[in-house]
């Protein structure tokens, strides 16, 4: 229902802007318009057509992942972490190893696997909850954990890229963004985990908790402050590392299929197959917020949006070029076909600007954040979850510091 609204309001804004203009002298706004809104439905249809072969690779192989085990050895890895943050689950329960293998198939950009298993996770969890109609405290901490998003592969944000740089023959590398949203997601993640602990009044100084997170921090902050002291070489650095974490997850979910002994061939082209039907389904998604988007950019009401943000950040900052990537970040919350829409409209046309600052940057948004108010419509109508609690708002935390780091990594990598 909200995505039904804003994209009702791109268009009647638009439509409010141009008839404002008409009236003061542009008479050929709206035919502008118009044509805007065609080249976007032809643009969409041309995205997704790139985007088939693309998704297609990256299902295939995390169907290789997925089939040779890669869930249950992240399952493994992690269980003694989540039976220390969820005290409230009895050890015994399904509950644990629902959450676990949830959140492990999130970390590996399964989202095919990542929704069923997080609806199984919250039912167990309800299973668990005294109060069926109230959130409990590990409903609440499992699906801000969801909504902070930590992601190791942004396989659609990747392939997105991939497709536009190849349909417009712009040299580069579409994996550039990977490191900034890894750093982005870890602090969304970290912060979401903070805020909860804290209401919850969870021990995060356990030694169980520290070791995990103690890594997790000295492992980024160590990346950061290496970048950091290398900004002559970030670019390079970025690209070695992105190509080799990335073309090592292929190696070890190939080892891990040869291992458990499966069919990786066939195990890649069913996976290959599920690529080709999510490509296929996103272009009505992607063609409607793309016209919807087109139509409030061409008008020039995007225009005076960013302008009134850029003046309000003036006041404090001397750079406020990020503002230009604000409106995807604002959108990632709501709607993730939405900020889809934006993050392309911000590549500009024919996707010239799509290694811009701004490019990048609005890649690194749609990477860092998650559709909060979607998972918890979807998770907790699921089990009847009438009263949501602080879930809404410490989900919407979370997305903010991961906009916040996005905007500093950013400014770290490409500036």
């Amino acid at each position: 229902m909200t995505l039904n609204y804003i994209w009702i309001g791109f268009f009647i804004v638009a439509f409010i802007v141009a008839l404002i203009k008409t009236i003061y002298g542009d008479p050929e706004i709206f035919t502008v318009i118009v044509n805007s809104i065609f080249e976007r439905a032809e643009l969409g249809f041309k995205l997704s057509l790139g985007l088939t072969g693309i998704m297609a690779l990256w299902l295939g192989i995390m169907k290789i992942g997925e089939k040779g085990g890669a869930v249950n050895l992240l399952s493994k890895l992690f269980a003694p972490l989540f039976q220390k943050l969820f005290p409230e689950i009895p050890k015994n329960s399904k509950a644990h190893g629902a959450i676990i293998m949830n959140i492990s198939a999130n970390i590996l950009g399964l989202d095919n696997a990542a929704t069923p298993l997080g609806l199984k996770a919250m039912d167990e969890l309800q299973k668990e909850n005294p109060n069926k109609k109230e959130a409990s405290n590990a409903q609440i901490l499992f699906l801000v954990l969801n909504t902070s998003g930590l992601t190791l592969i942004p396989t659609s944000i990747i392939a997105l890229r991939a497709s536009a740089m190849a349909e417009n023959n712009i040299s580069g590398n579409p994996t550039d963004v990977f490191l900034p949203i890894l750093i982005a997601t870890f602090c969304s993640t970290i912060a979401g985990l903070i805020i909860v602990s804290i209401i919850q009044k969870i021990n995060l100084f356990q030694k169980t908790i520290m070791a995990y997170l103690g890594t997790g921090l000295l492992l980024i902050a160590g990346l950061v402050y290496y970048l950091i002291n290398h900004k002559d070489q970030i670019e390079i650095i970025s690209s070695v590392l992105s190509g080799a974490i990335i073309f090592s997850f292929i190696i070890g979910f190939i080892s891990l299929g040869i291992k458990n002994k499966i069919n990786i061939y066939e195990e890649f082209i069913e996976g290959a197959k599920e690529g080709f039907n999510v490509a296929v389904r996103i272009i009505p998604y992607l063609i409607a917020m793309l016209c919807a988007v087109g139509a409030f950019t061409t008008s020039g009401a995007m225009e005076y949006l960013t302008n009134g943000i850029s003046a309000f950040f003036s006041l404090f900052l001397s750079d406020t070029q990020f503002v230009n990537a604000l409106p995807t970040a604002i959108m990632k919350p709501l709607s993730g076909g939405g900020a889809r829409g934006m993050m392309v409209e911000s590549w500009g046309q024919n996707a010239s600007q799509i290694n811009s600052f701004v490019g990048r940057l609005t890649s690194t948004f749609q990477g860092s954040t998650e559709t909060t108010f979607y998972v918890i419509a979807v998770y907790f109508g699921s089990v009847g979850i009438k009263k949501t609690r602080y879930a809404i708002l410490a989900g919407l935390f979370a997305d903010l510091v991961g906009i916040i780091a996005a905007i500093t990594i950013a400014y770290i990598f490409w500036r």
